[in-house]
């Protein structure tokens, strides 16, 4: 995540951090962004990063990401947000994934308007004009 702050960052872009107390004190936290909240749980971090946001993007990651992106998506088909939501499917990091989504549709434990409430891409061009 600090590499991806730096950049937008060092680009001229905004870049806004929600990070729990917990870790904010075990220095962690990014020093030189826009903006810094610190929140006192990752509930309250979740909820705080989705009204801020206008989309979601999850880049290759591990669990933390994976919890983030399946909340968010999870939000969106209970319709507590209609904001886009897209992977990120660098040198197709996210193939294994989207099969499964796949699969999970095949099978019947999801409907094709469920599978859709995200895009994927291989680049963020791409996956901001799918979010257009």
């Amino acid at each position: 995540m600090g590499a991806v702050a730096d950049a937008a960052l060092a680009d001229g872009g905004e870049v806004i951090g929600v990070i729990p107390r917990g870790l904010a004190t075990a220095e962690v936290a990014h020093d030189r962004l826009s903006a810094l909240h610190v929140v006192e749980s990752m509930h309250e971090r979740k909820a705080m990063m989705a009204d801020l946001s206008d989309g979601f993007v999850a880049l290759p990651g591990g669990f933390g990401t994976m919890d983030e992106f399946h909340e968010i998506l999870t939000w969106r088909q209970l319709r507590i947000h209609d904001k886009p939501i897209g992977l990120l499917n660098v040198a197709g990091y996210y193939d294994p994934l989207l099969a499964l989504y796949d699969r999970m549709e095949a099978d019947g434990f999801l409907r094709a308007s469920t599978r859709a409430l995200f895009v994927a891409a291989p680049t963020i061009a791409e996956l901001l004009e799918r979010f257009a």
